[in-house]
């Protein structure tokens, strides 16, 4: 089981993408959003929070995945979900998009919520953590944070795109980081080609161009 929180940064729809992805992959996932990330989501990707369970509703909604029986949902205040404890045996926790305010909690162990909870669980457990910063540009505070989580064991992944798979659409660019992110958690997955990939066949990119 993989562990995906969605928190208030720009760019939910790297952690909407990356659920999607997981349980396709026939992995099951618990996710855990904040409110702020719904906030986030509802002016993004135009879509409000309703009923008891958001996250399946929207995925639902957006039909890119027929694997919704093996997502579970917890409340982002939930300090007595399994993720809150380390004998809960999940591979690790991703957190897409982290906002500043969640890395500097999880980088001085202020777990306040069950986002940075399972952070600090993962922490302590040595399971994997990593987490995909979002935001620009970076101060003196925020790469420390990251420094000092790295330290711990963290991996930080910034979302930042790798041209030479030739991103036509934003969704060719989020596809990238999901994939990058599947890589890390060791999913197969056919977002892009690696450049290995490319350079074999011959090919430039997931995609050609089609002439003007």
């Amino acid at each position: 089981m993989i562990a995906a929180a969605i928190t208030g940064a720009s760019g939910p729809i790297l952690g909407v993408r990356l659920v999607e992805e997981l349980l396709n992959a026939g992995e099951p996932v618990s996710a855990v959003v904040s409110e702020a990330a719904w906030s986030v989501i509802g002016h993004e990707l135009g879509y409000k929070k309703a009923g008891a369970a958001p996250l399946a509703a929207l995925l639902s909604k957006r039909g890119k995945t027929s694997g919704l029986k093996l997502l579970k949902e917890f409340d982002s205040h939930d300090l007595f979900s399994p993720l809150a404890s380390g004998s809960t045996l999940f591979k690790a926790v991703v957190v897409a998009p982290c906002s500043m305010k969640t890395l500097s909690a999880a980088a001085n162990g202020y777990a306040d919520s069950l986002i940075t909870r399972a952070c600090d669980v993962a922490l302590k457990e040595g399971r994997k953590l990593v987490l995909v910063p979002r935001e620009t540009p970076l101060s003196a505070i925020h790469l420390e944070n990251m420094l000092k989580l790295s330290r711990a064991g963290a991996v930080i992944l910034p979302p930042v795109m790798g041209f030479y798979s030739r991103p036509e659409t934003l969704e060719d660019m989020v596809d990238f980081v999901t994939g990058k992110i599947l890589n890390l958690l060791g999913i197969k997955h056919a977002l892009f080609k690696s450049w290995e990939e490319q350079t074999a066949s011959g090919a430039t990119g997931h995609k050609r161009r089609k002439a003007a």
